[in-house]
């Protein structure tokens, strides 16, 4: 067995989200397989069920924060469901397939339950699977802890696993199949003109993936440190997708790659506190503990010895993380203030490196469109500015213009 002819594929929610669409898939995997591949595939939930598993625990209970570990088994169950469905309809149509759960795949992870890492795969039932003939369809999103507890890699960590089961396999390519065409300029529900990428480096998609595009970062960090090429498609058309790499883009013609959207944004300020060394370290670190990412830090200057200290986390890590912060009786402050409705609207290129205006045209860009910019961070290759959820729409358009992204 040549493992550079094995290929995992992942298909999405919106993909698996019918029988009948189950069983479109499961036909292009037989054609595939025909043509010598090995496939491993790795399935989402089908279509809203995680978010129906979510709506009905939390008519069962009010604080799934202390039950994470019942929450995990409980979600586990729709990418299991979806793994099963695949593996039998590749059966009925003579195909020999088997479904493993996380567990059995090996997929080991530590045990933050909600957002656990991946820390190893045992390949060797995978591995014997497919000597078998087998393709091998498994339950994405999940693994197990050291104490042989379900885990859960959070919110698009099917994307996660597959990559990693890639890395681990030593496959020649990590195929993601979704409900789009490959990656974009910028969101094409919201900018008609907005142009498929042939290709992307792994800094560029690193960027744009972190900041709202449809992959998971941890994804492509994890792609780009072990140099796993990921080619993005569309499930159910012919159209040429995004090889995702980590060369060069051979058609690198715009210095802007692209404007990534992130709606999920919410704020906590904690206003009037100590301004003295260590303060972020001990403000952070219980969010750290608990797997919550921070982004957009924005510290004030000091007023009378004291400051305000802002940071942004995701509408779903809000209230556990404002709990966290107002848990610390150690450090005082005069009140936390939360804010929604935000998101994260930026601009990414590598060729911004090294080259003077690009940040003065983008504010500019965004007060001639009479958008207030909340707050601001950048790197090498993005500026990032939070906004109002409503002036989305009119932000984008208007830079997707003022950069020549919809002439690409």
């Amino acid at each position: 067995m040549n493992k550079k002819n094995i290929i995992v594929q992942k298909y999405g929610g919106s993909s698996v989200s019918n029988p009948q669409n189950i069983q479109k898939i499961a036909e292009a995997i037989i054609d595939r397989k025909k043509s010598g591949d090995l496939l491993v595939v790795v399935v989402s939930a089908m279509g809203d069920s995680t978010d129906e598993l979510i709506s009905i625990a939390n008519s069962v209970t009010k604080n799934n924060l202390s039950s994470l570990r019942e929450m995990d088994i409980l979600l586990s169950t729709g990418e299991l469901a979806s793994s099963a469905l695949m593996s039998m309809a590749l059966i009925s149509k003579n195909c020999d397939a088997i479904s493993l759960s996380g567990l059995q795949a090996g997929i080991q992870t530590d045990p933050i339950h909600g957002s656990a890492r991946i820390s190893n795969i045992k390949t060797d039932r995978i591995l014997n699977e497919i000597h078998k003939g087998n393709v091998v369809v498994i339950a994405g999103f999940q693994g197990y802890s050291n104490d042989g507890d379900t885990t859960t890699l959070g919110r698009g960590g099917s994307d996660t696993s597959a990559v990693a089961l890639a890395v681990s396999l030593g496959a020649k390519r990590c195929e993601i199949y979704t409900d789009v065409e490959g990656i974009f300029t910028t969101d094409p529900r919201i900018i008609n003109s907005a142009k498929k990428l042939k290709e992307i480096n792994f800094n560029e998609m690193l960027e744009m993936a972190s900041l709202g595009a449809k992959m998971n970062p941890r994804s492509i960090e994890l792609a780009a440190i072990n140099d796993m090429p990921i080619y993005v498609c569309s499930t159910f058309s012919k159209s040429e997708g995004t090889l995702i790499h980590g060369g060069n883009n051979m058609e690198d013609i715009n210095p802007i790659t692209g404007i990534a959207i992130d709606r999920n944004i919410s704020k906590i300020s904690i206003i009037g506190i100590k301004d003295e060394p260590g303060i972020a370290a001990n403000l952070l670190k219980p969010l750290s503990d608990e797997g919550i990412s921070v982004d957009v830090i924005v510290q004030n200057s000091s007023i009378n010895g004291n400051t305000d200290f802002t940071f942004t986390v995701s509408d779903s890590d809000l209230n556990r993380a404002t709990k966290l912060i107002e848990n610390q009786n150690e450090i005082s402050y005069s009140q936390v203030i939360t804010g929604k409705g935000l998101s994260k609207v930026s601009l990414v290129g590598t060729g911004m490196q090294n080259s003077p205006g690009y940040a003065s045209k983008m504010f500019k860009t965004l007060a001639d469109s009479n958008v207030n910019i909340d707050m601001i961070t950048t790197s090498e290759i993005r500026i990032t500015v939070i906004i109002k959820s409503e002036l989305v729409e009119i932000a984008v358009s208007n830079l997707h213009k003022s950069f020549n992204l919809d002439k690409s």
